[in-house]
């Protein structure tokens, strides 16, 4: 089951606090930390958060639960920085683009740690020409691929890792993300 969050930010018209709109796919978290993580994202939406959890079969022990969200714009980065305190959690936080903004993911694993890429209006990873100069020159330095540096730039290790915690979703009302990748 999805839940289904309305943040209530203090000091925003109606129209600000709910301009933004994402999903929270919480793929992994050890049951133990399940309400600390609950907590935290109770902090930034301004609400109580009580998640429906399931288990997860990828990774016994842990559980897994979905969030659609809406909000002030930037809401996206705050979750994604709420959860961060959470080593052990792989999870995912996505921001729909606006008419005035990208859109933005954030996909977090236990080994890789963050990754955070901006997402075009078709649900493509748009990676800025700085970074791919930069992708350029640590290639040319190192020694290692392009192919690899690119496929860093566009998440492709995060998005290895995480599949198998996708498919676990596969059931779900938000299939979004998982869509888009």
């Amino acid at each position: 089951m999805t839940t289904h969050i309305q943040a209530k930010p203090e000091n925003l018209t109606s129209r600000e606090a709910h301009s933004a709109r994402g999903v929270v796919l919480i793929h992994a978290c050890p049951r133990a930390v399940s309400p600390h993580l609950e907590w935290a994202l109770s902090s930034v939406f301004g609400t109580s958060v009580k998640l429906d959890w399931n288990e997860q079969p990828v990774a016994p022990g842990s559980v897994r639960s979905e969030i659609l969200w809406q909000g002030p714009s930037g809401m996206g980065a705050m979750l994604a920085s709420a959860l961060l305190a959470f080593k052990q959690v792989r999870y995912e936080v996505t921001e729909d683009a606006s008419p005035r903004r990208a859109g933005e993911r954030f996909s977090v694993t236990p080994s890789l740690g963050l990754f955070r890429a901006d997402i075009g209006e078709h649900g493509d990873v748009m990676v800025a020409e700085e970074r791919i100069r930069t992708a350029l020159q640590h290639a040319a330095i190192s020694g290692e691929g392009l192919a690899d540096e690119i496929a860093r730039l566009i998440g492709e290790p995060w998005d290895e890792e995480l599949e198998s915690f996708r498919c676990a979703h596969e059931g779900s009302t938000v299939r979004v993300l998982h869509d888009v990748i």
